[in-house]
This record gives C-alpha cells, structure tokens and sequence, in this order.
C-alpha cells in the first residue's frame, strides 16, 4: 500500500491509499499523454488513477458521487508531496461530475500549487461548504487558462473572489458557462492584471444587466476577446453600456447566438468599444445591419440572420472581411416558406442551412436565437 501521490489526479486527496489492483475506471493512450477516469461504479477503485501519473492530460470524473469522505486528508500539509509533485508532467487537467467540500477544493489547490499545471476545468461539480482564512499569498497553481461549466457554489457570489485568492497571477483567459450566479461581489474581486479572455457564453440567463454585474468595472484591464453567445443579450446598446461602465477595450466581441432586436425609440446609440476590430453577430436574428460600427472595425460576421439586402458600402465603416452566409438575400427561395404565424420558431426566416446549426448551439436547449423581428433602429 503507498500512500496518496495519485491523489493529485483525484483531487488530490492526501490521506487516501492506493495499490497497484488491475484499473479498470481509467484509461492510458498508448503514449502516456492522455489519460481518462470515469469513476461511475458503487465502489469505485479510485487506486486506479495510479497510472494517470505519466500522462500531461487527465480528466478525471466522479459519477455525481460526494468526495466528503476524504475531507480528513484536506488539512495535511502540501509541501510533504512537493517533490513528487513536481516531477509530473501534467500540464491540462479537468475534473468533473462530483460534490466537493469546499476545503478539499482549496487542499487540492494548494497541492497543485507545485506542480506545472497551466490549464485547469471544473465541470458539473457542486462545491458546498464554507472556504477557509484567505491565505497570506497565493500558493495555488500559476494557471493560464481556467474554465469552469456548471459548477454551484454556496458562497454565492463570492465565489469568484474566493476562488481567485488561491490562485497565482497570470491567468490569461477565462470561461465560465453555465454559471449559478455571476453577480460578482465585486468590493472582494481582485484585479487580474493578465486576463485577455474572458468567455461568458451559454448562460442564457446572464442578460444585460447581469453582464453589467459580472464585469466589475477596473478589474480587467488588458481584456482583448470577450464572448458573449447565447448568454441572453437583448440590445447592442444594452452591451456597450456593460462594457463602457466596466472600462474594458475589447479588441474582438461575440454577440453570436442571442436573438438582437431594436433599441426602444429616443435610446442613445451603441458606442461600440473604439478598439474593437472583430465583431460576430452571426446567428442574431438581424433583419438590417448594425449602425455605427467603430472605425477601426476590420471583421464583420452577419452569416444566419435574416439580411434581405447587402449591406451597402456606408454602413461597413473599414471592414475588410464580411461573413454573409446564410442569409436570404443570397438565396431568395430558401425563406419563402416561412409561415408568418410562426414568430416563435427559432429558425422562421432563415435558410435551411443555418437552421440546422442553429438548433445545436447553446448547451440549455431553450435558445431564442430567431425568435421575433430582429434589427437595428
């Protein structure tokens, strides 16, 4: 029996024991880069992550079940395994399908603090419990990329704060779908002084005013991409507004998959980011071009909307690369069977080969990509 160096690849539990039984959850490729576990048996035989040790990806899934029995293992000190931990390759890692203690969440950190992992995900996990003291500095890993899908967490809107204190300075990009609360608390939320990516798609009940709430003003100051699809934008105005009240100068935004109808009459006009240089629009339901596009604006993605006309060359500012496909213009039978009764199918109006692509995008299967007249006043 040895005890828990594997455990960095199950959360990196350090009291749990592991032996050298036949694995059977887990599965090495033939080049020790890759290894998947996917712990869905009643008694599992979390000794099999054993051979995940070689491997530079790891994805490792609990079967929905609780990991509250390795809490005792979550106060030992991290450094006893630090020169173990440093020896392994694992670069990417994801971790999946189980309730975790927020303390072992925080243990796992803490361990992994010593290793050389850049890019780290967290999906269908629910993350219960109260996180300890703030640590004096950061002792988790130096991440590049984290991302996190369907991940609940008690704390509320905290989270974000909490979790980013654990966490070294660098990290350069950010996706969060899926997301319980996004109303970042945002007195607690520390500056990420190296985020140039931030991807909020697939929260459909974000809209405006909650994109308002999580993009917390100053924190953010090199953000460059910033994706926005299917996360229940309504209003390009509503969007800019978001964007100038937190101070960010995207160079590139996705507004893809949100169904954009027109300003009310009398509101002020969308002041794009003067920065922005590529815009994707596709799949927005737009019956005209968007007014007022920003000078330095070189890419414009219209393709699957409901243009009936090309847009003239006035309205495309600098733009050099226009995506129009799927539009009616470009094949005028392709949308005359649409049923005027039909305002709330998703796909009225658009040709057959965007509808398709429509119906697979957006992870909760409730879009409104299409619904309605679409269009910029």
């Amino acid at each position: 029996m040895v005890h828990a160096p594997c455990l960095l690849l199950l959360l990196l539990l350090p009291l749990l024991r592991v032996s050298a039984a036949t694995p059977e959850p887990c599965e090495l490729d033939d080049d020790n880069f890759r290894c998947v576990c996917n712990f869905t048996d009643p008694q599992p035989d979390w000794s099999s992550a054993f051979q995940c040790m070689t491997a530079v990806e790891v994805e490792i899934r609990g079967g929905g079940r609780s990991l509250e029995q390795f809490l005792k293992g979550a106060n030992a000190d991290p450094k006893q395994y630090a020169d173990l931990v440093k020896t392994l390759r694992l670069r990417r890692l994801t971790v999946g399908a189980a309730q975790v203690p927020t303390l072992l969440l925080i243990a796992f950190l803490r361990v992994l603090g010593y290793s050389r992992l850049k890019e780290l995900t967290l999906e269908d996990l629910e993350v219960t419990g109260t996180p300890p003291p703030q640590p004096l500095e950061a002792i988790g890993p130096a991440l590049s990329t984290l991302s996190l899908r369907n991940v609940s967490w008690t704390t509320g809107g905290s989270w974000l704060a909490e979790l980013q204190q654990w966490l070294k300075p660098g990290l350069e990009v950010l996706n969060i779908a899926q997301a319980h609360s996004l109303a970042f608390s945002c007195a607690q939320l520390r500056t990420f002084p190296a985020l140039k990516t931030l991807d909020l798609s697939d929260n459909p009940e974000l809209g405006e005013r909650g994109l308002i709430a999580a993009l917390c003003p100053h924190k953010f100051p090199v953000l460059r991409d910033l994706a926005l699809r299917n996360a229940g934008m309504q209003t390009p105005n509503g969007v800019c507004a978001a964007i100038a009240a937190a101070g960010v100068q995207p160079h590139s935004l996705d507004l893809s998959h949100n169904s954009l109808r027109a300003a009310a009459p009398g509101s002020p006009a969308c002041e794009w980011p003067s920065a922005l240089s590529s815009l994707n629009l596709s799949f927005a339901g737009l019956e005209q071009v968007p007014k007022g596009l920003p000078a330095k604006l070189s890419v414009l993605d219209l393709s699957c909307n409901r243009l009936n006309r090309g847009p003239r060359a006035d309205e495309l500012a600098g733009v050099t690369n226009l995506i129009l496909d799927g539009n009616p213009f470009l094949d005028p039978g392709a949308s005359k069977q649409q049923d005027v009764h039909q305002e709330d199918s998703m796909t009225s109006g658009v040709v057959a080969a965007c509808a398709g692509s429509a119906l697979t995008v957006g992870m909760s299967g409730t879009l409104a990509l299409l619904r309605g007249a679409g269009g910029f006043a």
